[in-house]
């Protein structure tokens, strides 16, 4: 009983070893981010690389954005920030290769390396988890005006622009 146990033992260990990985175990396949803008309630619409709406709302907002796109593919995404006054304004989310993935090497294997984080995405990691854009006042908001004034009112050194009309 004792050798079955021993011998249950190993390969249970083993089979951890060898079916795990590393940056899976360490790290995770979606990250929160943090959305924010000056003014806030701008109304913001995420896009995945293929360009498909995944999130709309409004600033201040937080959700989780998945790190992998498809098999060894890293996950790209866009934050449109729209607000009625203001210009619109798009800033990418970008995620990089996670450094716990190389601990394949010593301790998730090939398995781990090649196959469980490349198919969930715990590569890759988020770049930024804070997004806080200022939105600048657009001009194309501004209605132009007609005014009419008399010719005492007009500068002096508009006068010589002046047209007769009969």
């Amino acid at each position: 009983m004792n050798k079955m146990y021993l011998k249950m033992t190993a390969i249970m260990m083993a089979s951890v070893f060898l079916f795990s990985s590393c940056a899976s175990i360490v790290s995770k396949s979606s990250y929160p981010i943090m959305i924010s803008s000056i003014p806030s309630e701008a109304k913001i619409s995420i896009t995945d690389k293929k360009g498909i709406e995944i999130y709309a709302g409004q600033t201040p907002a937080t959700l989780k954005l998945k790190s992998g796109s498809g098999f060894f593919g890293k996950a790209r995404y866009q934050v449109k920030f729209e607000k009625s006054g203001y210009n619109t304004k798009i800033v990418p989310v970008e995620f990089k290769l996670d450094g716990w993935y190389f601990g394949n090497i010593l301790i998730g294997g090939l398995i781990g390396m090649l196959i469980v984080d490349p198919a969930t995405g715990a590569m890759w990691k988020i770049e930024t988890e804070f997004l806080n854009e200022t939105l600048s006042k657009s001009t194309a908001s501004i209605d132009p005006e007609m005014k009419i004034m008399n010719i005492n009112e007009i500068p002096e050194n508009w006068k010589i622009h002046l047209v007769k009309v009969n």
